[in-house]
């Protein structure tokens, strides 16, 4: 058939599909839910043409199927697609529809909603209208649908109720300040329905409206208006459950826990009522599971709550213990299921219950967001109940119950090691295996949560335990489970603590590489390679006893069931490698890449783990052999950057459909719901792609200008994921790669192995890496990344530093103001939070652990403006006006040391590398600067008084007129009681250098004979290395060109000078550079020979009789 007779066919068929007999269209519609592909397919380019050529009639179809058709799935059909062309994205075809069908479809809708009888279609008809009311309400283009929609709330038909809360929940959500308005009418209603109505479904779509309005409210006094509500609400959930209707009651239960999550202060006045009811509703052992898990994620939610009801739960106590008992209670649902036993890995929660499941989440959650003060107390009663029980299952609770709350209670629990270490050893002994494996499995845990605190304190008994753990042959489980355990104490271990055990530990693992269960064996290697990683160069002497071993099963673990084997050998050889280093590792690390070559050459199936493994294992191969490893990188690479560019698996499904695909079900999706749309994302791939990004910044970072030949594949990968907001790990990942990636192509550049590139290849890889940095700056949303980006910005700048053109330094400048902008708001929003009601002393803790991560992008904002500074000096200075206005508030008495401490820095730097054209900044800043050198503060003084030794430096005539008053600020500093303890020694070798500074430069306006003398008698200085080499260098100058007033009158001051040198030779050449050292043997040469005897004797004898020792050999030398 040719193509004009096709179009002929194609006609006739719109033709009848659109004329006035409704079954053609009807047809049309049922093939768009076939299963059969080829007639979808089809009859979907039927429908998109139709929507293209006659968006008109489209509507006016679809509008008559769904008040006409006698068919349910055709009615539910149409409603959905109506909705889909309402909606205000691709697909929106309101504008282009004339006022007859416009008004057609609205009427049709309104009729529909009030004749139609299946509830699921209802449901689907309020979605559609609410849909479209939201897009038409705020410029009111609909004016029936409210007056419609309050004629509904109050008639006498339960379905029409239900309809139209239903439409004002949706509105609510999407267009909630539409209704405000009507903020007195829907009081009313909402209280009337939810006191009176005797039909629950009403009452749970008034439940949704309510909830949703207040959450819509912006004004605490509008959300008070509501809180008489609160006691009807609560009575639809009980009524609900007393009649038997748990369905009901489990949707009511979410409604709550969602108010309670984003509005938990509407909870509060009548807190004692609501948890009271919900921990009724957990405790009751007749309802359903679910029911009685919702009741406790309404608790734990509200607890959770924290940014918007600090300390709101702290403050009922009665009810964390009698939630704290109803967790426990839930942990006692575990069955000795024999299939534990067996250690397959098939079978390792055999035994567990939902129940059970919940119950170690929630402890978990609950610990983390009250923490230790409220949790502890009520722990330590109940858990030395079922500690004493003669029942297995309550010794096992307790225990797991130990390894949950540990995390959120880490503090508390490290003052009272003893008791808690105590606790769990005990059980070490316990007659029943899985009480056994709790305790191994606990000790695990607070090693990871208490370390190292636990390691230090407790290894001598600790690991003699899991040693002697090792050697129960008859419960494989526990012998596998105490390996793992071996691992969590290692990682946060010394060599020094971890070495004396070693012979016992790894002989023990070495026999449990041999056990016939693979359990076992990947315990025993994953133990292994944690141990060499801690105890490092002290492996040595294992590793002929450990590699063949690993060797062997990396080359014959080939089959499927041994995959997760073969990795885990893979990481232990290279962790092992990596420990004894590349002397030790070289030989076998060659046969080692020879199978890792051909098993990245083989086909591995996609979910293959071996492939995040073999990954890993290279770059710590790269990391042992160094440069020894760029024949590999050809072979290492491809595979890399495929991993690197792998796409985000998503789905995207609408957040209501029907046609739901349970994704939560499939453990490797994370689903998200974003408004309308629920996004699944498969998280296996996105653990790749960061292991890969990782692993390309350690191959950057080893091996330098030898990445050279990866950068231009690289950079092109790496640069857009600086704005993957699907996965933190790999934004930071692409965010560290930044500067390594500049760095290797500025060094091979410099080197000459850049195949005849320039400097101007360096430009412009800088100048596509640098403006993306500041961009992906811009939007990123978490702040430990900020700072991590300053970072990175910062060593890019001083990597390309002069190539930066004017227009990209404003850019950077641009984004410090955003960013300083954006973290002073974020403080005020935390200063707040400390308003509210509740908030207590641990609420403050949490507030100074955020205010810390704040502090370090302020930190990171100072080292940038330095570098800045440093590269362009006064060119700069324009940039630095424009900034004062925003730097100035950091000097204030009101923000903390730190913002302090690096706004002095940044004065400091602008006045060492600006020289003259700082000096107008002087009588703005000075002031500020001599009044920081005695802040209570050591950081802040110690950069206080080095500016002051810089301005002494460089300001001559300006600085003249202070200096008195620097002299007594820097006296006051020199002369503190405690000036020489760790915390200020700082700033006491800062203030001693700024005085030697003054000696220098400003000599005739000092009284020279006492100020001399008294930076003489300050020396030698021991803490700031970098000041003590220049003070010392200064010394030496002095003494060279024999300053009288430092050697003082007939030469009085020269055993101080001598002995101040034997104290900075003999510290080697930490005190003094190794020119300024020669300089000083000179010298004590020369006075050996030009020095009376007398003199000289007495010079010596006030020597230590270990400095006069080494002198003498320093000298004789």
């Amino acid at each position: 058939m040719d193509a004009a007779a096709a179009t002929q066919v194609q006609q006739a068929q719109l033709a009848a599909i659109l004329g006035p007999d409704p079954a053609p269209f009807e047809t049309l519609i049922s093939h768009l839910m076939t299963s059969s592909n080829e007639q979808r397919s089809q009859a979907e380019s039927i429908y998109n043409l139709i929507k293209e050529n006659d968006p008109n009639s489209l509507a006016l179809k679809l509008s008559h199927l769904i008040s006409s058709s006698v068919h349910v799935e055709a009615r539910a059909m149409a409603t959905i697609l109506l909705r889909k062309q309402l909606t205000r994205d691709d697909s929106y075809i309101w504008p282009k529809l004339n006022e007859s069908t416009r008004s057609t479809v609205k009427n049709i809708l309104l009729a529909a909603i009030q004749n139609e009888e299946s509830k699921t279609i209802i449901r689907k008809l309020c979605d559609t209208i609410s849909e479209l009311a939201s897009s038409l309400l705020p410029d009111n283009q609909w004016p029936e649908i409210l007056p419609f929609m309050f004629q509904c709330v109050t008639s006498s038909s339960p379905k029409l109720q239900e309809s139209a809360f239903l439409m004002f929940s949706q509105l609510a959500q999407f267009i909630g300040e539409t209704l405000i308005p009507y903020i007195t009418d829907l009081h009313t209603v909402f209280l009337n329905v939810l006191n009176n109505s005797p039909n629950a479904d009403v009452k749970i779509a008034a439940l949704s409206a309510v909830i949703n309005f207040i959450q819509c409210l912006t004004s605490s006094t509008d959300r008070d208006r509501f809180q008489d509500l609160l006691p009807a609400m609560m009575r639809t959930l009980t009524e609900s459950l007393n009649s038997g209707q748990e369905a009901t009651a489990q949707e009511a239960l979410e409604l709550l826990i969602e108010l309670a999550g984003t509005e938990p202060r509407f909870l509060r006045r009548q807190i004692i009522d609501v948890v009271g009811a919900m921990l009724h509703i957990a405790e009751a052992e007749s309802l359903d599971e679910g029911t009685r898990h919702l009741a406790i994620e309404f608790v734990i939610t509200l607890a959770e709550a924290r940014e918007r009801a600090p300390g709101m739960m702290r403050k009922l106590p009665q009810f964390i213990s009698r939630l704290f008992a109803n967790l426990m209670r839930m942990l006692l649902d575990v069955e000795d299921d024999p299939a534990w036993h067996s250690a397959e890995a098939k079978d390792e929660d055999a035994g567990e219950t939902s129940n059970y499941n919940v119950g170690q989440e929630c402890l978990d959650r609950l610990s983390i967001a009250l923490g230790g003060n409220t949790i502890v107390p009520v722990a330590s009663e109940q858990l030395q109940a079922y500690l004493s029980a003669p029942e297995w299952e309550k010794h096992h609770a307790a225990l797991i119950a130990l390894a949950q709350i540990a995390e959120g209670c880490s503090k508390v629990m490290t003052k009272n090691l003893e008791q808690v270490v105590n606790m769990v050893l005990n059980s070490f002994q316990h007659p029943h295996p899985r009480v056994r494996w709790a305790a191994i499995n606990a000790i695990g845990q607070l090693s990871t949560d208490l370390g190292p605190d636990l390691q230090i304190q407790y290894h001598q008994r600790v690991l003699p335990a899991l040693a002697a753990a090792m050697d129960d042959f008859q419960n494989p489980r526990v012998q596998a489970h105490a390996a793992s355990a071996v691992l969590n104490f290692s990682e946060n271990c010394t060599p020094e603590i971890l070495t004396p055990y070693l012979d016992g530990v790894v002989h023990k693992l070495l026999f449990l590489l041999q056990n016939s269960k693979q359990m076992v064996q990947e315990g025993a290697l994953t133990a292994l390679a944690s141990v060499a990683d801690s105890s490092q160069e002290h492996f040595q002497k294992y590793y002929d006893a450990v590699m063949p071993y690993l060797k062997a099963i990396l080359v014959n673990a080939t089959d499927k069931s041994n995959r997760m084997l073969r990795a885990k050998a893979m990481e232990c050889i290279s962790l092992v490698g990596m420990a004894v280093g590349k002397e030790k590792f070289k030989d076998d690390a060659k046969q080692v890449m020879e199978v890792l070559m051909s098993l990245q050459g083989s086909q591995m199936e996609t979910d293959d783990p071996i492939t995040s493994y073999m990954l890993q294992a290279w770059a710590r191969l790269c990391k042992c052999l160094g440069q020894d490893f760029l024949p590999y990188m050809s072979v290492v690479m491809p595979p890399l950057l495929q991993s690197a560019q792998l796409k985000p698996d998503v789905t995207i499904t609408s957040a209501d459909s029907d046609s739901e695909i349970d994704e939560s079900d499939d453990e490797g999706m994370e689903t998200i719901t974003l408004g309308d749309k629920r996004i699944g994302i498969k998280t296996s791939v996105l653990e790749e792609k960061a292991t890969a990004c990782n692993m390309l910044c350690c191959y950057a970072d080893e091996l330098k200008e030898g990445f050279y030949p990866w950068v231009d594949q690289v950079a092109p990968t790496m640069v857009p994921l600086l704005k993957f907001y699907f996965h933190e790990e790999v934004r930071k990942a692409a965010v560290s790669a930044m500067p390594e990636l500049l760095r290797s192509a500025k060094l091979a550049v410099e080197k000459g192995i850049a195949q005849g590139r320039n400097e101007a290849y360096v430009k412009q890889l800088s100048d596509y890496i640098i403006p993306a940095l500041v961009e992906a700056l811009h939007k990123e949303p978490d702040t430990e990344i900020c700072a991590n980006m300053l970072d990175a910005l910062n060593e890019c700048v001083q990597i390309s530093g002069p190539l930066l053109d004017e227009s990209q330094v404003r850019s950077i400048v641009e984004e410090i103001k955003q960013v300083i902008t954006a973290s002073s708001s974020r403080k005020t929003e935390r200063a707040e939070r400390a308003k509210a009601e509740d908030f207590d002393a641990e609420e403050g803790e949490l507030l100074k652990e955020e205010n810390e991560q704040e502090e370090e992008v302020f930190d990171q904002v100072g080292e940038i403006l330095g570098t800045l500074i440093k590269t362009f000096k006064g060119s700069f200075l324009p940039f630095f006006d424009e900034l004062s206005s925003y730097l100035m508030p950091m000097w204030g008495k009101d923000k903390t040391p730190e913002e302090r401490r690096i706004a002095i820095c940044i004065f400091d730097d602008v006045a060492e590398q600006c020289h003259e054209a700082a000096l107008k900044y002087y009588d703005t800043y000075l002031p500020f600067l001599l009044e920081a050198c005695n802040d209570d503060n050591s950081d802040v003084r110690q950069a206080a008084v080095y500016g002051l030794g810089v301005c002494a430096e460089f300001g001559g005539s300006v600085f003249k007129p202070l200096v008195g008053e620097a002299l007594s600020r820097l006296n006051v500093v020199i002369g503190h009681p405690s000036a020489l303890q760790p915390d200020n020694v700082m700033a006491y070798d800062n203030a001693v250098s700024a005085l030697g500074k003054i000696c220098q430069y400003h000599r005739e306006n000092i009284d020279s004979a006492q100020v001399v003398p008294a930076w003489l008698s300050c020396l030698p200085i021991k803490g700031d290395l970098i000041e003590a080499k220049a003070v010392h260098d200064q010394l030496c100058s002095m003494v060279e060109r024999s300053d009288t007033e430092l050697l003082g009158p007939n030469n009085q001051y020269l055993p101080k000078i001598v002995s101040v040198f034997a104290e900075v030779l003999c510290a080697g050449k930490d005190l003094a550079s190794e020119q300024t050292a020669g300089r000083m043997v000179n010298l004590l040469k020369q006075l050996q020979h030009t020095l009376p005897p007398s003199t000289l004797a007495s010079t010596w004898s006030s020597l230590q009789p270990q400095q006069l020792l080494a002198l003498q050999s320093i000298l004789s030398s």
